[in-house]
């Protein structure tokens, strides 16, 4: 959808969990593929002349601050003279607001009758009001 929406011709998903080099169950590691480092590999094999990792987060943190920045790093080490940037997570960023709105004004709707379930919910039966 992103990549559609924005027109940008090189558009790959990562994780930050590289869970190649962890201890974890095969089922998580399943889970948090592609790594960053597979997805830089992945957009210059694709002809990206820059890599832009933008975090899925909503506030900066650790991961923000130090795990994505050194992921990156590494994985533009194995690329010399490639350029990449971390951008700001996307709560720092005010039409975040219209989006948070447009969902709770969207379920307000659905559960007093006067639109669908979005896509998010169809079928969860998870929109709904629930009573104490």
């Amino acid at each position: 959808m992103f990549k559609h929406k924005t027109g940008y011709e090189i558009v790959e998903p990562a994780h930050m969990l590289d869970l190649a080099h962890r201890n974890i169950s095969c089922f998580n590691n399943f889970l948090h593929k592609p790594s960053i480092r597979d997805a830089f590999q992945s957009c210059v094999e694709h002809g990206a002349q820059r890599v832009v990792t933008s975090p899925f987060f909503l506030c900066p943190g650790r991961h923000w601050n130090q795990d994505i920045p050194s992921l990156s790093a590494e994985a533009a080490k194995e690329h010399p003279g490639m350029s990449y940037i971390v951008t700001a997570p996307l709560g720092l960023h005010e039409l975040l607001v219209d989006v948070v709105n447009d969902r709770i004004k969207h379920c307000l709707k659905h559960v007093s009758g006067d639109a669908d379930e979005c896509s998010v919910c169809a079928g969860t039966g998870k929109c709904r009001l629930y009573n104490s």
